[in-house]
């Protein structure tokens, strides 16, 4: 079965310091796949390889069986760690500007976010600034934001960082039920139980 995403001795440095040696796997269809290690062990910095935010210094990074394309990224939802919402944008007016970003048209992000809104519980804020947020409805939001577009493969850094037990078992539910229609997750943690 070929891999949906692929990390070939993949190296990165930062002067003397190398944050990500000759790491290689391979994540196939419809799998859930676990970067696991301590704060600082190269996590975030493989996940933004794949991202194409950091180019390696050495190695290859494939989608689909083949060397990484930029289209291959709209296929792609990616919650970064170090997470930023626009503040004085509407929740709906938000997510909408993240579905245009990855294609999708007005008349049919629209929908969707408003289908999204009620399953994570916050139909009543779509209007609402998101300043107005908590921090649990913002990481909601931020979520919505990275799936909205139907992606085939989910990048998720330290996707339970700061979540309340509530807000973890969302995130849990909508993992499952992603790799329940075929798609594939990759997530960091520095957490065992998480992984």
């Amino acid at each position: 079965m070929t891999p949906n995403l692929e990390l070939r001795d993949v190296r990165k440095s930062y002067g003397d310091f190398v944050a990500v040696d000759s790491v290689s796997f391979a994540v196939p269809p419809g799998s859930v796949f676990g970067l696991l290690g301590q704060n600082g062990a190269g996590k975030t910095t493989s996940l933004r390889m794949i991202m194409d935010i950091l180019a390696p210094d050495r190695g290859e990074v494939h989608f689909f069986g083949r060397p990484r394309r930029r289209e291959d990224l709209r296929k792609v939802g990616y919650l970064p760690e170090e997470r930023g919402l626009y503040r004085k944008m509407s929740v709906t007016d938000h997510l909408l500007f993240f579905a245009e970003l990855h294609g999708l048209e007005r008349s049919q992000a629209l929908p969707k976010i408003a289908e999204w809104l009620a399953r994570v519980e916050l139909s009543q804020w779509g209007k609402a600034k998101v300043e107005a947020l908590s921090k649990g409805m913002e990481q909601k939001i931020q979520l919505v934001g990275t799936i909205l577009h139907d992606p085939e493969i989910l990048i998720l850094d330290e996707p339970f960082s700061g979540l309340d037990p509530i807000a973890q078992g969302l995130f849990k539910e909508l993992i499952t039920d992603f790799r329940g229609r075929g798609r594939t997750i990759l997530f960091s943690t520095h957490i065992l139980e998480q992984a």
